[in-house]
C-alpha cells in the first residue's frame, strides 16, 4: 500500500469544484496506483473544516459547518481515503524539522513542519502545491509531489 497526505491546499483543491487546482487535484488522484491510500489527520482535518467556513477563502460558497462536516464525511466513504491518528513519534520529528528555523519566527514554517513530521512517521508522501513546502521536504530527504 502506497500512502499519501495531502495537504490543505490539495484537500480544498479536491472539494472544490472551482478551485484553481481543482484540475490538477483531480488529475493527479486518477492516476494513483490502485493499492493508494489518502490520508487525513486532525491538523488537515481541522483545517479542512476551517478552510470550508471561511468566507474570505469560499467566498460566496462557503459552507456552514454541518456542511463541511457532510464534504469531510463524503471524503471518509471513499475507500482510498483514511483518517491515521497521530503516531507517538510525531513529536520528536517535528522538533527535528523545526530546527532549521529555530533562531527566526517560523508562523508559517511550524506547520509545514508538522506536515512534514506527520508524513515520515506514517510513511507517507506528502502532496501538496506548496512549492516551498516541497523544496523543503527534499532538502529534508522526505518524499513529497506537486499534482499536476
Amino acid at each position: 500500500m502506497t500512502l499519501f497526505f495531502p495537504d490543505l491546499n490539495v484537500w480544498l483543491a479536491l472539494s472544490v469544484a472551482n478551485h484553481s487546482h481543482s484540475a490538477d487535484s483531480w488529475n493527479w488522484l486518477k492516476y494513483l496506483p490502485v493499492d493508494a491510500k489518502l490520508v487525513f489527520s486532525r491538523y488537515t482535518q481541522i483545517g479542512l473544516l476551517r478552510l470550508l467556513t471561511n468566507a474570505s477563502v469560499m467566498g460566496e460558497q462557503v459552507l456552514i459547518l454541518r456542511k463541511a462536516w457532510k464534504v469531510y464525511d463524503s471524503w471518509l466513504e471513499d475507500p482510498r481515503v483514511e483518517f491515521y491518528p497521530e503516531p507517538r513519534s510525531v513529536d520528536t520529528a517535528f522538533r527535528h524539522f523545526t530546527e532549521p528555523f529555530a533562531a527566526q519566527p517560523a508562523s508559517k514554517s511550524v506547520g509545514d513542519c508538522w506536515l512534514l513530521a506527520y508524513a515520515k512517521e506514517i510513511g507517507a508522501t506528502l502532496v501538496t502545491f506548496d512549492r516551498a513546502l516541497h523544496e523543503f521536504s527534499r532538502k529534508q530527504g522526505c518524499p513529497s509531489v506537486i499534482p499536476g
